[in-house]
């Protein structure tokens, strides 16, 4: 009996894409019949002129197809031909087709062999189809073949954007970091066919953020771009970053996310008194412990970079005070530690070392008056000087103690800011 044999005639389409007016999607169709011929072991066929064709296993199947993805035209999109070379034409073959979307997504003229997609395809939805087909004969259903497995494609266009993984991101970088400082890295993804073409190659770019930030084109890695960015002027910081697929050629399709880009603190700022002096009256009662008052610096900073620390530096009263930290306002509070009997100056420091008292410029005045002065009249003049100015630098004197008890009486002289020392009683010795 006669050896048939089942020819495959396929239709390859190729897209070619225009950029002049007028231009849309051109398929150019080429022709391709192919056959085995008895004993040879490869596949043969004829050119357009007729001469023979050889292939080894190595050259192209024939039993696979290829389909552009999401066809537009109105008819159905054609796939190619079966053909057993047992058909002469008389309608006694009969050509069956199975396997995936076999009579739903694709149908066979079961007389011509002719296969036909009947809907567009997605090809992220799935890549390629694989198939069965055979030829019997159409009065006894004898098989003319053995069934024959092929393979439809779906060939990729570019019809996804590139989507990121998150949006927005969120990151976060020292202030005052050097440039090229990595912040964050981003990623996009295209659904359409790495492998092909460059439909899936994407590019990345920097669309909002200049000139703090740049991003490789590459990677998607984010960096910064110019140095001594300070948080305590501008703490945050909106980038938005493109990637464009069709590695950033014209025409490409793009997808944008944004970053959002927090400068976070260093202790790059001192800590700052409220006030340049700061003066506190309390009873000589005061219990041991008890506040005298409490005193305030503040910082730029942020979180533990501004917690504070108070110190007591110097004073005229050593061991007096005690000085600790309200963890609740970050204030400093100043507490007795030996029991009051004078006037005490106290200097601090907090990281900076600020003087908060005046002091008199002379350690001793020494004042010679007759043993005939009145009372009331003057003994004698002190002076105190303060570096500040305004209310914060006017005086007042008091006697805080003497060997001549109730002797003097102090005033201040508002014009010049002096202590003028004045006779309550009559003299009758030398007093200090």
């Amino acid at each position: 009996m006669e050896r048939r044999r089942l020819l495959a005639l396929v239709f390859l389409g190729v897209a070619v894409f225009l950029s002049g007016p007028g231009s849309g999607l051109r398929s150019g169709l080429r022709r391709t019949s192919l056959g085995r011929s008895r004993g040879s072991g490869v596949l043969t066929g004829h050119d357009a002129k007729g001469a023979p064709l050889r292939r080894s296993k190595r050259g192209w199947m024939w039993n696979q197809f290829f389909l552009l993805e999401e066809y537009t035209g109105t008819d159905m999109q054609y796939v190619g031909k079966l053909h057993s070379d047992g058909d002469r034409g008389d309608g006694s073959v009969r050509y069956v087709l199975t396997g995936d979307g076999a009579g739903t997504l694709f149908k066979i003229d079961e007389k011509s062999g002719d296969i036909h997609a009947t809907k567009r395809l997605d090809r992220e939805e799935k890549a390629y189809y694989v198939l069965h087909a055979k030829a019997v004969n159409r009065f006894t259903n004898i098989a003319l073949e053995g069934e024959s497995e092929f393979i439809i494609k779906i060939h990729d266009i570019n019809d996804n954007e590139p989507r990121f993984t998150k949006n927005p991101y969120y990151a976060r970088v020292p202030e005052m970091s050097e440039i090229g400082t990595s912040v964050i890295q981003v990623t996009a993804t295209d659904a359409d066919d790495a492998t092909y073409g460059n439909s899936a190659k994407v590019v990345y770019s920097i669309l909002e953020g200049q000139p703090y930030f740049s991003v490789d084109p590459d990677t998607g890695l984010i960096k910064t771009a110019l140095p001594g960015m300070d948080r305590e002027v501008k703490e945050q910081y909106q980038v938005v970053i493109q990637a464009k697929d069709m590695a950033g050629q014209m025409g490409g399709l793009s997808g944008t996310t944004t970053v959002s880009i927090t400068l976070s603190d260093v202790n790059d700022n001192p800590p700052r008194f409220t006030k340049a002096l700061y003066e506190f009256r309390v009873p000589e009662s005061l219990e041991l412990g008890a506040p005298v008052g409490a005193l305030r610096a503040v910082d730029a900073d942020i979180g533990e970079n501004a917690d504070m620390e108070y110190r007591i530096t110097g004073s005229d009263g050593p061991g007096m005070f005690d000085i600790s930290t309200n963890k609740s306002n970050q204030e400093g509070v100043l507490r007795l530690r030996k029991v009051l009997a004078s006037l005490y100056c106290v200097t601090f420091d907090l990281c900076l070392t600020l003087p908060l008292c005046c002091c008199l410029g002379t350690a001793l005045y020494e004042f010679r008056v007759p043993e005939s002065l009145e009372l009331g009249a003057p003994v004698g003049a002190l002076r105190a000087v303060d570096a500040d100015i305004g209310e914060n630098a006017d005086m007042e004197y008091r006697i805080t103690g003497s060997d001549g008890p109730g002797m003097f009486d102090i005033s201040t002289n508002k014009s010049n800011q002096e202590g003028v020392l004045r006779l309550r009683k009559v003299l009758a010795s030398v007093f200090i």
